[in-house]
This record gives C-alpha cells, sequence and structure tokens, in this order.
C-alpha cells in the first residue's frame, strides 16, 4: 500500500533509500542539510539527497537547523543519513522513522524492523551500503503498510559507539597486517579513500607471501588508475 511520506535525508546513503521509497510511495518531501562548499574548487554543491530528489521533482527544504517552524510535507518521515538533531516539538508531530545501516543497539531508539545480511570478502562501503539500502526499502514496506507500527526495544548487550571517521584513520599504516590494512581500504571506500603517503588507495588486496597490494589507487590531484599503471608512470 503507497502511503504520503517525507524523507529527511543528506548523503549517499540516504539519497539511495529515498530513490527506492518514490518508487513506492508518495514522496511528498525532502529534509535535507544546506549546500556546502565541496572539491578542490570549494564551490557550493547540493548534498546527493538533494540531487535525487531534484531529478524525481520531490520538493526539497534545507533547513540549517530544526525547530517548531520547519513544516513537514507528511505526518511520517523516514529519516536516513540526515545529520540534524530532531528536536521533541517536531518529533510530536510526525512517526518518524530512523534508518540505519547497521544493527548497532546504543542511540538508536526501538526499531520496528531489522533483517541481518551478510558482508562478503570483496564488498567494500559502497557494497555494504548499497545492499543496506535496498534492505531498508523492503523493510520499511512492510513498517508503512501499518496503521500503527510496533517497536521492539534494542537489547543492552553488544552496545558500542560508532566515532567519526578522523583524518588519522584515513593513514594505512606499512607495518601493519596486510588483512587489516585491506579491510581499512574496503572501510572508506568508495567515497572517503585511505591514504598511503601521497597515494589515495581505494582497492587493495592481500598478496603472496601476506604482502599487502594496492590494486586501485589515485596520485595528489590526479585520476584513479590501476597501481600497475601508476608505478609503470613513475618510471
Amino acid at each position: 500500500m503507497a502511503r504520503r511520506i517525507a524523507v529527511a535525508a543528506t548523503g549517499e546513503f540516504g539519497a539511495d533509500v529515498l530513490v527506492r521509497l518514490t518508487g513506492k510511495h508518495d514522496v511528498a518531501q525532502l529534509l535535507t542539510r544546506p549546500d556546502k562548499p565541496r572539491g578542490r574548487g570549494r564551490k557550493m554543491a547540493a548534498p546527493p539527497a538533494k540531487e535525487a530528489a531534484e531529478r524525481l521533482g520531490i520538493p526539497v527544504a534545507q533547513p540549517a537547523r530544526l525547530d517548531e517552524a520547519v513544516e513537514l510535507g507528511a505526518d511520517t518521515v523516514v529519516v536516513c543519513a540526515y545529520g540534524l538533531l530532531i528536536p521533541n516539538e517536531l518529533l510530536e508531530r510526525a512517526l518518524w522513522l530512523n534508518v540505519h545501516p547497521s544493527l548497532l543497539p546504543r542511540w538508536r531508539g526501538a526499531v520496528a524492523a531489522r533483517r541481518p545480511f551478510p558482508i562478503e570478502a570483496e564488498d567494500d562501503a559502497g557494497a555494504v551500503y548499497a545492499r543496506a539500502a535496498e534492505i531498508a526499502a523492503e523493510l520499511l514496506q512492510d513498517v508503512l503498510a501499518q496503521d500503527e507500527p510496533r517497536f521492539e526495544p534494542q537489547p543492552e548487550e553488544g552496545v558500542t559507539y560508532a566515532e567519526k571517521i578522523r583524518p588519522e584513520d584515513r593513514v594505512l599504516d606499512p607495518n601493519a597486517p596486510a588483512h587489516e590494512l585491506v579491510n581499512r581500504v574496503r572501510a572508506l571506500s568508495p567515497h572517503i579513500g585511505a591514504r598511503l603517503d601521497d597515494l589515495i588507495v581505494w582497492q587493495a588486496r592481500v598478496g603472496e607471501g601476506g604482502s599487502f597490494e594496492p590494486v586501485e589507487v589515485q596520485p595528489a590531484g590526479g585520476r584513479r588508475m590501476a597501481y600497475d599503471a601508476y608505478l609503470r608512470g613513475r618510471r
């Protein structure tokens, strides 16, 4: 059953969920963060969710902060990678459903639906987010079909805290085990990138003898390329 909803989203993951919901529901509004400078030229750019909404013809609101003056386009709001604190005044005016790609129990609130899925050895963050967005749309289809969704509190066991990614988290330590370096590259691809000296490493593998081998890299100011091509260029 199609339902009239609003979506609060900013990043790539939120944009993906927005697109998937649009095919099944009447998305009346996107709430997203304001445009901000991006890239080396620091030109003002729209967040990914706004770009998706404009392609789909969905009205967009970009308040710098949320307060009682913000008008909601529907009485159900799906929140996904939005990035602004939602005040109690707005929480009381609509049903807010938060989509999160992990099963982290701390500070995630009660859940209406969840489904674990395997992460394959070759998956990077982009692949995991894409699969999570697909599952999120499927779960939301069932939740939104209910007049009053049933929520369950999350367990106290396994509480963890997801820190923000810092610049030092991107640095690859050549002395670390190869599999740890490969996993760090996977976690930061395809939108952030791990750093090895003056290179951004987008793909890597554990080579023969257990060595760390970059597969796809990007030199400073250059384009992405195979690591072999980068080495040939240096020679």
